[in-house]
């Protein structure tokens, strides 16, 4: 699934090529693909039809476009959620699901392609007096560590309040937001952290060097296009990111560590598999 940079990768694209035109016409082509818009794809269409797209904005691997109207058109990409923007001449891709149409000459339409189906649109009504239009269904959602407003010391805090494990910590959304399993695997290993050290026990100091390193990750994916294994994900131009070619541990079983040389493991974790190098993240002492 896209982790945040890859979102906000997609995210720029959008600003780029979407951001202040007028939508002409809205065709949904695989009503799943509008299920989360409770009214139905009929008036997800002419809701949209004549708004004029505002700048895109993200909070962890949400992306929303605000349109006229207090409106936002929520995004979450799922497991194979595309936005393409393409010349209005070429050829419908196989698993386009919605396709938007502009009022300008500029001779490109922006579409949805979801091959799985598991992501999904839908027409959202904003938090009143927000200044970046965020949807009411985000507002639970935590800010990501590269937002501007993340506040490191209230984030310091919930992670001693909640006593959970660390990795957990970084995957629930509401006390960060954006780190995927590919990421936090990453931000771990550099700040030889194991996934099961507990929270608890994480100084300030300690924390704040997580989310350095976190934002080190993030930055370092950023640059590279996000992290592309397959071609479910790409940005508005269709190109795959390549992050995946400078990834220290996840996907690396049983190779070097790029720190130590210590073979990297991997082991079963909440359905998911978490990469770490048993050297230099040692997994914490058993409580009696």
């Amino acid at each position: 699934m896209p982790e945040l940079p890859e979102v906000e990768v997609v995210r720029r694209g959008l600003a780029r090529w979407a951001a202040g035109r007028t939508v002409e016409t809205v065709r949904v082509l695989h009503p799943r693909a509008v299920r989360r818009h409770a009214a139905g794809a009929e008036d997800f269409a002419a809701r949209l039809r004549g708004t004029r797209i505002g700048e895109p904005h993200r909070r962890g691997k949400y992306l929303w476009l605000p349109v006229t109207g207090d409106a936002a058109l929520l995004a979450h990409l799922g497991m194979s959620g595309q936005f393409l923007i393409r010349p209005t001449t070429a050829p419908p891709e196989t698993h386009l699901r919605v396709l938007f149409t502009f009022a300008d000459a500029d001779g490109t339409d922006l579409r949805f392609v979801d091959q799985r189906t598991f992501g999904g649109l839908s027409l959202q009504e904003t938090v009143p007096g927000d200044p970046e239009g965020l949807p009411q269904a985000l507002s639970h959602i935590a800010r990501d560590p590269i937002d501007p407003e993340f506040d490191e010391d209230a984030f310091h805090a919930a992670l001693r309040r909640k006593r959970t494990t660390v990795k957990r910590a970084l995957l629930d959304q509401s006390l960060i937001s954006g780190v995927g399993n590919i990421y936090a695997d990453e931000a771990l290993w550099r700040s030889k952290l194991h996934y099961e050290r507990p929270t608890a026990g994480l100084t300030r100091p300690r924390t704040a060097e997580l989310v350095r390193h976190i934002r080190e990750v993030m930055g370092d994916a950023l640059a590279a296009g996000g992290t592309s294994f397959d071609s479910m994900y790409v940005n508005v131009n269709g190109e795959s990111g390549y992050f995946d070619r400078s990834l220290d541990a996840y996907g690396r079983e049983d190779l070097p560590c790029r720190r130590c040389g210590t073979p990297i493991r991997r082991r079963a974790w909440m359905n998911r598999s978490s990469y770490f190098c048993p050297r230099c993240q040692p997994a914490p002492r058993p409580v009696s």
